[in-house]
């Protein structure tokens, strides 16, 4: 049977069904591009029942169809109108519209992409310099008097650990060097306060804190200037950066890295619970080493007065008030008073950091009630009222003045359609003129018609139709 869609004598062609052309261009598309990473800004995202989203990839020249399947959203980034991308998919073909596609298998925010790579750039090139090996680690001291603490005044961190060690170690005096933590600002100034806690040497350690984050907010603790500013500090750095999780380069060339702020001040602090148990532990070997001692020492002043005895057979006055007069000598020089000596210190040391503490103490109540205080006096609701007081006035009178325009206009206005209705053309017709007009064209000149012409006269009440059978130019 010839083929009824080729001409006599044509050869012979393959038809193809829709179905089959577009099951063999997904083919091709897939065979060809495989998986694939491209990069633009999310548009016209719909996020319909089934859980899948569908959105359009687009850049400043094209655009191209994107599904994102609910079961592979736990490996992307949330997805939102407006945010740049770069996406690992495999490019394909919608069969049932011959939409061009691509099956979104991984997504992340481009933004944070190029964070990671810089992130990954500046490990490798310190690395290569030794700044991460442990050998260049300085140790921590175990006992600790002062801590400069680089951080935000204001944030979280802060707060966490002057909770933690007034919970464990009270004693413990901080220094705050204030900084910002976020922003473009925040690595140039960290920088400066690690250079001016090594320069000041007042501290024990540095402590270098900071809450959770994204990678973005994270960003100057790994900045360059930062990790150079640590490797030159002459101080042991600790480090409390975001959660356990969040790794920086701030904490790759710290000398001691915590997962938390709060993690780094327990590090810092002794518990002062344990400190208490051992002191008494050790109060109670001295005691008991003094005991013996004094027994040893009554035992052998016993040995020498049975001997004393037994060489003289008659007691001397002298000799027993020698003996005295030594063993008084020897109870003033007694571990036993010592003991006391040091327990009557260690009780005045206990007192007088005591009331360092309350005075210290009674200096921030102070000054949260002078901030309390200020807070008070600049309430936003108090400026709020202020304003409202000023702009009531103002409200009322431009609503007058509105009113005002509003009512003069609309005099202006009737008078200008009284105007206009006394000069309109229905006032002129009744009074007795009439239009005439040619093919819809009014005829202002006699010499503009010609003899015989038809033309239409409207007049007040109907319309004329006349023939010119005289004409006067005059």
């Amino acid at each position: 049977m010839n083929d009824p869609w080729s001409a006599p004598g044509a050869a012979r062609t393959t038809v193809y069904t829709v179905a089959r052309l577009n099951q063999e261009a997904r083919t091709l598309l897939e065979d060809h591009y495989g998986r694939i990473w491209v990069e633009g800004e999310i548009a016209d995202l719909s996020r319909p029942v089934s859980g899948h989203l569908y959105f359009v990839l687009k850049d400043e020249r094209a655009q191209v169809r994107c599904a994102l399947f609910r079961g592979a959203q736990r490996l992307c980034c949330p997805a939102t109108n407006g945010l740049r991308v770069r996406v690992r998919a495999r490019v394909s073909l919608y069969e049932g519209r011959g939409e061009f596609q691509l099956i979104i298998e991984e997504m992340e925010d481009a933004g944070e992409g190029a964070l990671r790579r810089a992130f990954e750039l500046l490990k490798q090139r310190l690395a290569a310099e030794g700044l991460f090996t442990p050998e260049r680690k300085r140790p921590v001291p175990r006992r600790i008097r002062r801590i400069a603490v680089i951080t935000s005044p204001d944030g979280a961190a802060l707060h966490d650990i002057l909770i933690t060690l007034k919970r464990r170690f009270p004693a413990i005096a901080l220094l705050v060097y204030p900084v910002p933590v976020q922003g473009t600002e925040a690595a140039p100034r960290i920088a400066q306060a690690l250079a001016l806690a090594s320069d000041r040497q007042d501290c024990d350690v540095i402590l270098l804190a900071r809450g959770g984050g994204s990678l973005a907010d994270l960003w100057p603790f790994n900045e360059e200037i930062v990790a150079r500013a640590m490797a030159a500090a002459r101080l042991p750095i600790v480090t409390g950066i975001g959660h356990e999780i969040d790794t920086t380069i701030a904490d790759l060339i710290a000398d001691q890295r915590a997962p938390t702020p709060t993690a780094a001040a327990e590090l810092l602090s002794p518990d002062q619970a344990l400190w208490e148990v051992r002191r008494a532990q050790a109060s109670a070997r001295l005691t008991r080493l003094c005991e013996r001692a004094l027994a040893e020492r009554s035992q052998h002043l016993d040995d020498l007065r049975r001997r004393l005895r037994r060489a003289l057979p008659h007691p001397l006055e002298n000799l027993r008030h020698r003996w005295l007069q030594d063993h008084q000598r020897l109870a003033a020089r007694s571990p036993m008073r010592r003991v006391a000596d040091s327990q009557l210190r260690l009780a005045r040391l206990r007192h007088a950091l005591a009331e360092r503490l309350s005075a210290r103490l009674r200096t921030g109540r102070l000054r949260l009630q002078a901030a309390r205080e200020r807070l008070a006096r600049h309430h936003p609701r108090d400026a709020w009222e202020r304003l409202r007081l000023r702009t009531d006035p103002l409200r009322a009178r431009l609503l007058r003045t509105l009113r005002e325009a509003l009512r003069t206009r609309g005099a202006r206005l009737q008078h200008a359609r009284q105007a206009l209705a006394l000069v309109g053309p229905a006032q002129v017709l009744a009074r007795g003129y009439a239009i005439a007009s040619r093919d819809s064209h009014i005829i202002r000149r006699a010499a503009d018609v010609q003899l015989g012409d038809i033309l239409e006269l409207r007049l007040a009440e109907g319309v004329l139709s006349v023939q010119v059978i005289n004409r006067s130019d005059s």
